[in-house]
């Protein structure tokens, strides 16, 4: 049973990792052994099916989809997913015993803002606060501004345009494993949901 009651609004965080010892992303990407590498989900939507991590996950699925879709600003580069009762300090709020935990990297469509720092912390930043008004959810998000280096098909391969990238964390709470899923699905869903309208209200 929960050791305290759950905190059930919705904790929302934005920081920067620029230092130059922090995580950088380089796009394309790909593992050293090949193996695993970027897929243009917003160029070819069928290679979906590539992707390991929503084999078994049709809120992801869904989530990488609408976010690679012509309406959408943003395209995706990476992700993963995460099941455990190892809890952090951090967690201890929720008073839960499980933790259904994501990453997801994306970067803006748009070639000119890649590289605009300012338009990475406006949209951080608006992002944050829409999620920061969200109320009665056992759900945590962390948005991390980082800087990503953009190889281009036009440049040599030894050249490359410095920018940012940013990687959304969500975590769901909940007592039992299929509870703490449903916290982090209806997270994905309120995520996804406000990057389409920030989307909208740009191109409007």
């Amino acid at each position: 049973m929960p050791t305290q009651p759950w905190n059930k609004d919705m904790q929302a965080d934005f920081s920067v990792e620029l230092g130059a010892d922090d995580h950088c992303l380089e796009m394309p990407w790909s593992s050293p052994d090949g193996q695993m590498r970027f897929l243009d989900l917003r160029a070819k939507p069928e290679l979906l099916l590539e992707v390991a991590e929503t084999h078994d996950n049709q809120e992801l699925a869904e989530f990488l989809t609408v976010l690679n879709q012509a309406g959408s600003h943003v395209q995706t580069a990476k992700c993963d997913t995460w099941l455990t009762n190892e809890l952090d300090a951090e967690d201890e709020i929720f008073g839960a015993l499980w933790k259904f935990g994501s990453y997801v990297d994306f970067f803006f469509v748009d070639r000119a803002r890649q590289t605009k720092l300012a338009e990475y912390e406006e949209f951080a930043a608006t992002l944050n606060a829409m999620l920061q008004k969200v109320p009665d959810f056992a759900a945590a998000t962390d948005l991390v501004l980082r800087r990503c280096y953009y190889h281009r098909d036009d440049y040599p391969p030894d050249k490359s345009d410095d920018g940012y990238c940013l990687t959304f964390y969500l975590n769901g709470y909940g007592d039992d494993e299929d509870g703490a899923k449903k916290s982090w699905s209806i997270g994905l869903k309120l995520v996804q949901n406000a990057v389409m309208q920030m989307s909208a209200r740009r191109k409007g």
